[in-house]
């Protein structure tokens, strides 16, 4: 398995910018990182979902990890931010945090700040119907899960977008509004 975290990386970048339609982000131009977690590393257990009565799945604190960004593309007015985890419910997959109307100024969140309402941005919608993160929640006993925050940057006003997208809808709405986008792979896993 020589190529395969590297196979995996080139894939999910490529699937990240086929998906807001652009080419794959270049390194120097948009970054994703987390101080918490290096690419395709492991989230920690308090990064888990927390509300056990919706789901024995919910192992941790739902505490949201730190992201930074840098090198934002010229243009950009405001970011979207995303969670989501492809293997979970397949075939249709999870999307676990849904935020955007980030203000272009902004260069990340500490931790756990994703994890409440902020004026800091929109609320969307995740498939559990929440405005704010939502942790992983994976079922006991299974693989690796791949938990890929995508950050977009758009040429939309911070104000633009009701609240309450879900990801679908507001991929609808940055349709010829992405200036770039770059991603970041959390794995994890209840044993």
């Amino acid at each position: 398995m020589k190529h395969g975290i590297g196979a995996l990386m080139a894939a999910s970048g490529l699937a990240v910018a086929m998906m807001w339609g652009g080419a794959p982000a270049r390194a120097d131009v948009l970054t994703l990182t987390s101080s918490a977690f290096q690419d395709n590393g492991t989230l920690a257990v308090k990064n888990a979902c927390s509300d056990k009565q919706r789901s024995p799945n919910c192992v941790g604190e739902n505490i949201s990890p730190p992201l930074a960004w840098s090198n934002p593309p010229e243009g950009t007015k405001s970011f979207a931010l995303l969670l989501f985890d492809p293997e979970g419910r397949a075939p249709g997959g999870v999307s676990h945090m849904v935020v955007y109307g980030i203000p272009a100024e902004a260069k990340g969140f500490a931790e756990g700040e994703l994890s409440k309402p902020s004026d800091k941005f929109v609320g969307g919608k995740s498939l559990m119907g929440q405005p704010i993160y939502w942790g992983p929640g994976t079922p006991p006993n299974t693989d690796w899960h791949h938990y890929t925050f995508t950050l977009v940057a758009t040429d939309l006003d911070p104000k633009a977008l009701e609240p309450g997208m879900t990801r679908e809808e507001l991929t609808a709405a940055l349709k010829d509004h992405v200036k770039g986008s770059a991603g970041l792979i959390g794995r994890f896993r209840h044993q």
